[in-house]
């Protein structure tokens, strides 16, 4: 049985900040430290014995831990109003000072009590302002920036169920769903702001290396975008998007993807705008020679409109001259369409059907206007067969397919100048965005939650979680003492700049 350490419910949360202090915490820490090791000692060591061992250890210090907190928290502000500015300013709003309140903060640890001052929004019925709170960045959901980027990043790959039960065995806390919901929401509306910056650089970086890279071909900067059916609590099934931007280095090794997504939206206009703000700051900021630039996608009807909309007509944001966008069908969707002409020719499951296929299949990949050579060898087999009336359908459903867009099956000459042929990075974004997390079994989103775990999902899987957890945090307003008009600024301080005031210490 494990030993819960709690203080007396009858000993108020003063007692404790006031009268003990750190190392009043640590010699009480090493006493029960002690204890513990004494009673392990008493008994024989088995499994058992010792994984109770080990728990006893971490109660003892994450109550140790909670208490230093708790101490350190509360000592930062004065219980003197007289040794606080009677006014502050934060984010062009002025607040006055009113009385000092109690309240529950969740930490690492546990639940500490946070005595600080309220001040009162000089405009009647706004919000008012703890200025202890913004100073140690408790966010959304009464929480530490801490506590709150693990949530956060527990939430990424587990179901609310999975996170709430988390935080109940290793942290001690019991959140509501809805408290858990409004936390997850404060902290994605701080990092989001950072993430087209964040994404630029990163390409960037991967450019610079590909540039630096030794291989016979030219870097590429790939996109490719796809859409993915997820339930929704409304509507049944709606189409959601993802887009990708990669880089390729000289010997068309891929160096990394940045993701993006959206739930499902019209058009996805959201989307587009996106991936051609991201493709744009990139090469406005990208000062060497023009990557190849390659869009690789299926024939959908988004990805076919944004090819004609944006790309075909974009030009260098810098030089102004028309950018070569190669659009590249992805070779593995249109080989589904010779796999159909095969099983409509030879018979599905047949060893003909089989050897055919793996032939075009190289023709396709291999051979200068290989789509042609394609046609042209089904056309010769159509009559060798007698073929159902589903038959027909289904080869010459595949056949204008191909027909139709063979113009971008150059697979060849794709591959001769070091571009990639098939969208699985992509296709594996629609896996590792959307399906891996929204589409579990029972699961049904709403547009607004659902985009907060997509957007924190996003920036995970481009590697840029902890950079914008960091450029949050130092990107952070802090209140500091009002001045009236005309006065002037505090000794020390530039005008217009915050700073707070040593008064806020106590």
């Amino acid at each position: 049985m494990l030993v819960k350490i709690t203080r007396p419910r009858w000993q108020p949360t003063r007692a404790i900040t006031t009268a003990s202090t750190p190392d009043q915490s640590l010699n009480e820490f090493n006493k029960r430290v002690h204890e513990v090791m004494e009673r392990c000692r008493r008994q024989p060591m088995t499994p058992q014995s010792f994984l109770k061992f080990e728990n006893e250890l971490k109660a003892v210090g994450d109550e140790v831990c909670r208490q230093l907190i708790e101490q350190e928290a509360n000592r930062l502000e004065s219980d003197d109003k007289r040794a606080l500015p009677s006014r502050v300013s934060y984010r062009k709003e002025t607040y006055r000072i009113n009385k000092k309140t109690p309240a529950s903060i969740a930490t690492r640890f546990g639940t500490i009590t946070l005595r600080s001052f309220y001040y009162l929004n000089e405009t009647d019925g706004e919000p008012g302002l703890h200025p202890l709170w913004v100073r140690l960045g408790v966010g959304a959901g009464s929480a530490t920036p801490a506590l709150l980027e693990r949530v956060a990043r527990m939430s990424v790959d587990h179901t609310q169920a999975e996170v709430r039960a988390w935080l109940q065995r290793e942290h001690g806390l019991t959140w509501s769903n809805e408290r858990l919901r409004t936390a997850l929401a404060g902290f994605r509306q701080t990092l989001v702001p950072f993430m087209p910056q964040l994404q630029k650089a990163r390409l960037l970086t991967w450019l610079q290396q590909a540039q630096a890279s030794r291989g016979r071909h030219r870097p590429v900067l790939a996109a490719g975008r796809d859409g993915i059916m997820i339930p929704m609590r409304q509507g049944g099934y709606q189409e959601a998007s993802t887009a990708t931007v990669s880089v390729y280095d000289r010997q068309r090794r891929r160096l990394g993807t940045i993701y993006l997504g959206q739930m499902p939206e019209e058009k996805q206009t959201t989307l587009s705008r996106t991936l051609t703000d991201l493709l744009t700051a990139t090469l406005t900021a990208w000062q060497g020679p023009v990557p190849r630039l390659a869009y690789i996608t299926d024939k959908g009807s988004a990805p076919d409109d944004y090819y004609h909309r944006v790309l075909k007509k974009m030009k260098h944001p810098r030089a102004g001259q028309p950018l070569a966008w190669e659009w590249v069908l992805d070779f593995y969707h249109v080989c589904c369409y010779l796999g159909k002409m095969a099983d409509a020719l030879f018979g599905a499951a047949t060893p003909a059907a089989a050897l055919w296929f793996a032939k075009m299949r190289r023709w396709l990949r291999d051979r200068p206007q290989g789509a042609a050579q394609v046609l042209r060898s089904a056309m010769q087999r159509l009559d060798r067969r007698k073929m159902t009336k589903a038959d027909k359908t289904e080869f010459w459903k595949a056949y204008r397919y191909v027909r139709r867009h063979r113009r971008w099956m150059d697979y060849q000459g794709h591959r001769r100048r070091g571009l990639p042929i098939g969208s699985g990075v992509t296709e594996a974004a629609c896996k590792t965005v959307f399906t891996q997390r929204f589409k579990r079994s029972g699961m049904r989103w709403h547009h607004e939650s659902g985009q907060v775990i997509l957007d924190l999902r996003v920036i995970y899987l481009s590697g840029i979680w902890d950079e914008a957890f960091q450029a949050d945090l130092a990107a952070r307003e802090l209140p500091e003492p009002w001045h009236a008009a005309g006065q002037p600024a505090q000794e020390g301080s530039p005008q217009g700049t915050t700073r707070v005031s040593p008064r806020f210490a106590a």
